[in-house]
């Protein structure tokens, strides 16, 4: 393609469609459906040069025309609690039914990880001795120890705040980071996972995995699994980058970005229940089997929630993204 020639045949459309732009709302009715037609020829010959003879300057300028176009054309859109509603029932729960390949792996192998670490350091006191010295470890394990007054360190309310904190910051970090090919993702989980291999392998070699796992259990499942879904995206987000598929990379990164920074928002809500739990139920008077049964049916509604209401709304179409009307249109890709 000869790009003086079609610059000189299209500048007076380009001149026009800035024009109309620039009368905002004044226009007349056969006006403005010049300016549709504008922004459609525009739109087209914006895809006909970034395919066949990209130019910078005149990229970045019909870029700039059609963006401002589509913004008058299709209007500004408000948020609204229907919205809020749909993300609730159809796309957070679709996004994490759609990623289950990715999460749930994580999960198991994260399991299994940290109960082998778990059991190496329950079984070897030297590993025990390197991680803290005799008296300490007996000040974490000891009945009303550390690892029993933490969950009652703080009044209730503030101790459940600070934990939905930082449990929301660890979530968002690996779907955020996920993109930098998986590592970051990797050190996050692996930080987590050594955590909990830590206290189950202090507590079983005192004796006392019961206690652990009954002051783990209340919270941990709920708070786990959304760090598991949060990891497993991350990690899917890292890979896209590796593999996009049948998409462009842009194409692709951009799509699965939509949809983790929803599952940061959806996370975040089920971390704050986690950390209801935590702060409530777990340092709480009510016999050991109770709390345990909380968490179990925490956990339980969250899986069906994903299961059902989520895999319902992925057999409908529903992806977890934007709606195509309010995403950026894709121009096609040169063969």
């Amino acid at each position: 393609m000869d790009l003086d020639v079609f610059v000189t045949a299209h500048r007076t459309e380009w001149d026009r469609l800035e024009h109309l732009l620039h009368r905002g709302r004044r226009l007349t009715g056969t006006e403005a459906d010049e300016l549709v037609a504008l922004y459609q020829r525009t739109a087209t010959h914006l895809s006909l040069i970034q395919s066949s003879a990209p130019d910078p300057m005149l990229t970045a300028r019909l870029t700039q025309l059609v963006a401002r176009a589509r913004s008058t054309v299709t209007g500004t859109r408000r948020a609204t609690w229907r919205d809020a509603t749909r993300f609730l029932t159809a796309g957070f729960p679709a996004a994490v039914y759609r990623s289950r390949h990715w999460w749930i792996p994580t999960a198991v192998l994260s399991t299994l990880l940290a109960a082998l670490m778990g059991w190496w350091i329950g079984t070897h006191p030297e590993v025990q001795a390197a991680i803290a010295a005799p008296e300490d470890l007996r000040r974490m394990t000891s009945p009303g120890g550390e690892y029993e007054t933490y969950y009652s360190s703080h009044p209730a309310a503030s101790f459940a705040a600070q934990v939905w904190t930082n449990n929301a910051q660890a979530a968002a970090m690996c779907l955020v980071l996920g993109a930098f090919l998986c590592l970051p993702v990797i050190g996050i989980l692996f930080v987590n996972v050594l955590n909990l291999a830590v206290g189950i392998g202090l507590m079983s070699s005192a004796g006392r995995l019961d206690t652990f796992l009954g002051l783990v259990l209340p919270h941990g499942l709920l708070e786990l699994t959304a760090v598991f879904v949060a990891a497993g995206t991350g990690l899917r987000l890292g890979w896209t980058v590796i593999d996009p598929g049948p998409q462009t990379r842009r194409s692709a990164l951009a799509q699965q970005g939509r949809a983790a920074i929803g599952m940061a928002i959806g996370l975040a809500l089920v971390l704050f229940v986690s950390g209801v739990i935590e702060g409530f139920v777990t340092p709480s008077g009510l016999p050991t089997w109770a709390r345990i049964a909380i968490g179990i049916a925490a956990e339980l509604a969250f899986l069906a929630y994903v299961y059902i209401l989520g895999g319902r709304a992925a057999r409908a179409g529903e992806a977890g993204d934007l709606d195509a009307t309010e995403r950026s249109a894709e121009l096609p890709t040169a063969a």
